[in-house]
């Protein structure tokens, strides 16, 4: 198979919306304001595939929420870290919402954002709900 050498970097770029995708919903919820509005102050890197989340969650939102609340067994949405919620509607957004990114990438991603942002429970907390939602939500990936 042959090295792509600008695959890392792609990675690198991807994995950098998602963070500022985190960023971005965090804020908002806690400046209790849209995450859109958020993105037009500007000063986000990452600017495309960034918007392009944020605006996808943000449209999603309320089926997003609604998908946690069903598979986060005995958690409400507001017991819940932020972080977590944030992390949690990306990454679900992205299990529904991008077909093209494999389940296994969505679920990395995300555990090691809760891991890296959130809580000590965090990382085994949102692989699970996420797992349970793939499962429901894409067919057998192979």
């Amino acid at each position: 198979m042959a090295h792509d050498p600008d695959f890392s970097r792609r990675s690198d770029e991807r994995t950098d919306a998602r963070e500022q995708t985190v960023i971005v919903l965090y804020e908002a919820e806690q400046r209790s304001v849209t995450a859109p509005e958020i993105l037009a102050e500007g000063g986000i890197a990452s600017e495309e595939l960034t918007t392009s989340l944020v605006t996808g969650v943000h449209a999603q939102k309320q089926e997003i929420d609604e998908l946690i609340v069903a598979y986060a067994k005995g958690w409400s949405l507001e017991r819940m870290p932020s972080l977590d919620r944030a992390i949690l509607r990306l990454a679900i957004y992205e299990l529904k919402s991008r077909p093209e990114v494999p389940i296994a990438v969505v679920i990395d991603e995300a555990v090691e954002l809760a891991k890296r942002f959130s809580t000590d429970d965090s990382g085994r907390f949102v692989n699970g709900v996420l797992s349970a939602v793939a499962q429901n939500v894409r067919t057998a990936e192979g």
